[in-house]
């Protein structure tokens, strides 16, 4: 339904989604666009390369993966001309939750990368994230806040996540390696002190999106 195969820019506006699914206890699920499958079997911690999809406001449901009973989740969500989005289920099953973040939505600064963090562990508390000699990136980042991006040298990074205004070290992301003229997002994950455990997931945004 939402490719380029069928809709090119001239016949239509379009806007560009990618979905990941980031609730703990959530089974597999297929996603609908106003009644039509668009993504089939998300599993936790994955997500989709950008879809193409034009212009308007959809109904996306969410439904176990192989079932059209009852959806674990229905929301709606706007996607307007040339905006590209990651739409990231979101919670625990129980409050399951749709949030959709605008990716690389800044200016850049030339030979720089840029980098932000979005905090999706619904346990978590608010958070730091550091590098190892304890030098603050991102300052007291609560539950579903995300950052704005921030430009860096183009280099290999190893992050801390810390528990906000401590020296608390909850999880370590090493070899974090930034290429000039890129946007990035880090996602915090899963659970602190549970299954399946809290992790961090680089994702390249807006990458392909337009092509």
């Amino acid at each position: 339904m939402y490719n380029n195969a069928e809709y090119t820019m001239k016949e239509l506006s379009m806007g560009y989604v990618r979905v990941i699914h980031t609730v703990p206890d959530a089974p597999n699920v297929d996603i609908y666009a106003n009644d039509e499958l668009i993504i089939s079997d998300l599993a936790y911690g994955n997500y989709t390369d950008y879809l193409s999809i034009p212009e308007g406001t959809y109904k996306i449901s969410l439904y176990v993966a192989g079932t059209k009973k009852s959806p674990v989740l229905a929301n709606m969500l706007t996607v307007n001309k040339n905006t590209i989005l990651t739409v990231a289920a979101v919670g625990m099953l129980s409050e399951i939750g749709l949030l959709a973040i605008k990716d690389a939505n800044e200016s850049k600064e030339l030979d720089k990368a840029q980098i932000r963090f979005l905090h999706l562990s619904p346990n978590a508390p608010a958070v730091d994230i550091t590098l190892p000699n304890g030098t603050v990136v991102f300052r007291n980042v609560s539950y579903k806040q995300v950052t704005q991006y921030i430009d860096v040298e183009p280099m290999n990074y190893t992050l801390q996540v810390r528990v906000a205004g401590t020296s608390n070290v909850v999880l370590t992301v090493p070899n974090i390696n930034l290429i000039a003229d890129k946007y990035y997002t880090v996602y915090a994950i899963g659970l602190v002190d549970e299954k399946p455990e809290l992790e961090a997931l680089l994702l390249l945004d807006a990458e392909n999106s337009m092509e």
